[in-house]
């Protein structure tokens, strides 16, 4: 029976030496996850016979053990780099079908589908560009334009913050007064930015300003108009009391700008033109902000993603927007995954199924850009192990050896 004893250590340990090589072995791999052998005593007993009678026969490897600690997160220059901080696992898309993954090493591919080294697709949320809000619950491969710019947007509004000169004169001058007061060029209180049409092409949007009055100024959106657009009327603190557009439009309306473009593109077009940050107070003219929300055709330049595993994508036309969410993924008993290799982990029954869901939100952990979580093996501690397993591996091929010798000099007694 001892030669059992010393054979299920040597498998025991043999096996052990197994998983620490392995270990090791991934030192090196993104997102893996070292594991350690479990053993179990066994026992011989028989029917009926006392607790102090029963006889150990050995050991048995009971399980091999997966240990998910957090691994240590380095920073990177590849924007599509990512690391899960915490709990989670990335949901990707095999050609078996749905796997989970910590490593986030992830590219373009020609298609514009974002995919782990090994060619599988990230999965994640379709998302509003405009709010960053989620389309949908349901996963899907997320993809970027690549093949083709994304297409122009035709400008619907452009805002302004500006200040008017309380001390500015009458924009029609006064001629009786001593000296007489010379009128105010148009152009004097005026500014543009460049709206863009259906086409994406740009156009310059002006707006100019005249006094007329105590408080009072007249909007114009060209320097021959006669008609104005719109009047503003302010309050003796300088803040805006009312901005009402010129008849026919009702008093609620915003103002409009009216841009003619002969591209081919939708003409004419209107932007909504809103003014209602505008102050006059008694300093210079001036413009502190002017925005419009159109903008050109672009090419994809960059991406890069926040800790909640939204993809920010940076195009040449200067826009900057979301364009998808990564999907996390968690399970009850993560020592019930089953390890798929390519750093690939599957569900079963015993880890349960996947609840999804987004970084930085409930249990799930955090998403951070340009980043890479390593392997949570530590070396130091992999060589000891290897060290007491090699020793208890020699200790049981002893008690071999040693059981032998008894069993020859039994055999040669007289």
């Amino acid at each position: 029976m001892s030669f059992y004893h010393g054979l299920s250590g040597l498998n025991a340990s043999s096996k052990s030496l197994d998983v620490i090589g392995h270990n090791i072995a991934n030192g090196n791999t993104t997102g893996f996850k070292g594991s350690r052998a479990e053993f179990n005593e066994m026992v011989a007993s028989a029917m009926g016979a006392a607790g102090g009678n029963n006889t150990g026969i050995g050991v048995s490897v009971a399980a091999v053990t997966q240990q998910f600690s957090q691994g240590v997160i380095t920073p990177t220059s590849n924007g599509l780099d990512m690391a899960i901080d915490g709990d989670g696992f990335f949901v990707v898309n095999t050609t078996s079908g749905t796997a989970y993954t910590r490593s986030g090493n992830f590219q373009l591919n020609k298609n514009g589908d974002l995919e782990t080294v090994n060619g599988d697709k990230v999965m994640g949320y379709t998302v509003d560009p405009i709010t960053g809000l989620r389309n949908s619950v349901t996963l899907g491969p997320i993809t970027f334009p690549t093949g083709a710019p994304i297409p122009a947007k035709q400008t619907t509004s452009v805002s302004y913050i500006l200040n008017l000169d309380a001390r500015a004169n009458l924009a029609a001058g006064d001629a009786n007064a001593t000296p007489p007061i010379e009128p105010t060029p148009r152009a004097t209180y005026g500014t543009s930015l460049q709206v863009f049409d259906s086409l994406g092409v740009a156009h310059p949007a002006s707006v100019y300003f005249e006094k007329t009055g105590p408080n009072t100024w007249n909007v114009f959106d060209s320097l021959t108009a006669t008609d104005p657009i719109g009047a503003l009327k302010f309050n003796s603190d300088g803040t805006l009391q009312s901005a009402t557009p010129a008849p026919p439009a009702a008093a609620t309306d915003p103002f409009e700008l009216t841009i003619n473009p002969t591209t081919g593109a939708a003409s004419p077009f209107a932007v909504k033109l809103d003014l209602g940050k505008t102050t006059q107070f008694g300093s210079a003219w001036s413009v502190a902000k002017a925005t419009q929300d159109g903008y050109a055709s672009g090419e994809l330049t960059d991406v890069n993603v926040s800790k909640d595993g939204t993809l920010m994508a940076s195009y040449s036309n200067g826009i900057t927007r979301p364009e998808a969410q990564i999907a996390l993924a968690k399970f009850t008993n993560v020592q019930g995954l089953i390890s798929d290799g390519n750093n690939n982990w599957l569900a079963s029954n015993d880890s349960g199924p996947a609840v999804y869901g987004s970084a930085a939100s409930g249990s799930f952990g955090n998403i951070q850009g340009k980043a890479l979580e390593q392997s949570n093996v530590d070396m130091t501690a992999e060589l000891v192990n290897m060290m007491t397993a090699q020793r208890a591996y020699q200790a049981n091929a002893q008690t071999i050896k040693t059981q032998d010798q008894i069993f020859s000099t039994l055999v040669n007694l007289r």
